[in-house]
């Protein structure tokens, strides 16, 4: 019994060894290994590329992008530019037309009165024009404001209507010229070169012929007889007392020192006056030239 029971505990003890053995050698082993991780962990990794930055872009390429980029945007414009220059347009046209037609601002707002006048008064110019005033200057009928001051202002040769922006009708007056004087009715009456009787006088100007006229004597024989006033030069308007006017054709001159010139009718009446002032100089002496034909001028010591 001794001897089996030694070998019992024989055979415990060999396996107590084994076990033992076994253990150390995976204490080894592991021990190995943590030193070799250790050894690795001691070891300073080497540095690796960032993969957050770019590669690095050749200065061609840099430049291919930057051309088509340009193209890029300029397709856009050549897109857009059309609608945005219709679209501007459209909005200006619509802004003028209601500045123009609806705003106050371009609404008349007076007369503006020009000319060298004698006769008249821009305070009567602006009361004949009797400008619409508020309404659109674009739209003023300055057809009619003319009408209106050469109806109201005989005096007034010619009236030029326009409008003078912002806010006023301009009108330009040009008064007419008197050439002689007329008496009709009893009344004085300046005479223009076209025969129009325009302003009353309460004494004849000095410088200014008259013309005397017969019963029945007719608005065109006044219009030669002013014609022929009109082509006296001045010097010789001064001799002149007055005009006889009979019938269109037959036109005289009376002078101061009651000498007569036949002068016709108002034909070549610039030629007539050059004849007669060369007559007068040539012969001073007779009392009647008849310049009626000027290239046969004839002169008479008797009156008749």
């Amino acid at each position: 019994m001794a001897e089996k029971g030694s070998g019992v505990e024989t055979e415990i003890a060999e396996a107590l060894e084994i076990a033992q053995s076994a253990s150390g050698e995976r204490e080894i082993d592991l021990g190995s290994e943590e030193a070799k991780a250790g050894a690795e962990s001691s070891a300073e990794p080497e540095p690796e590329e960032s993969q957050d930055e770019p590669a690095p872009v050749d200065p061609a390429t840099l430049k291919s992008r930057k051309a088509f980029a340009r193209r890029q945007w300029r397709r856009r414009w050549l897109a857009w530019r059309y609608l945005i220059v219709g679209t501007l347009v459209i909005a200006l046209l619509l802004g003028g037309i209601w500045a123009v037609y609806f705003s106050t601002w371009l609404q008349v707002k007076g007369t503006s009165v020009h000319g060298s006048m004698k006769m008249t008064s821009a305070k009567e110019v602006v009361e004949f024009a009797a400008v619409p005033v508020g309404e659109p200057l674009a739209t003023a009928d300055l057809e009619a404001v003319q009408v209106r001051v050469l109806n109201g202002l005989p005096m007034v040769r010619s009236v030029n209507v326009s409008r003078e922006w912002p806010d006023k009708i301009r009108v330009d007056v040009t008064e007419r010229t008197p050439v002689a004087v007329v008496s009709i009715g009893g009344r004085l009456r300046a005479l223009d070169e076209t025969g129009t009787v325009f302003w009353d006088y309460k004494k004849a100007p000095s410088g200014l012929p008259m013309v005397n006229t017969v019963t029945g004597t007719n608005s065109d024989a006044l219009r030669e007889a002013a014609a022929v006033a009109s082509a006296l030069p001045a010097s010789l308007a001064k001799r002149v007392d007055h005009v006889e006017v009979t019938t269109v054709d037959s036109i005289s001159l009376e002078l101061r020192n009651d000498k007569r010139v036949v002068w016709g009718s108002s034909a070549q009446s610039d030629t007539k006056a050059d004849v007669l002032v060369a007559l007068m100089k040539a012969e001073p002496d007779v009392a009647r030239y008849d310049v009626s034909v000027p290239g046969q001028p004839v002169t008479s010591k008797s009156v008749d």
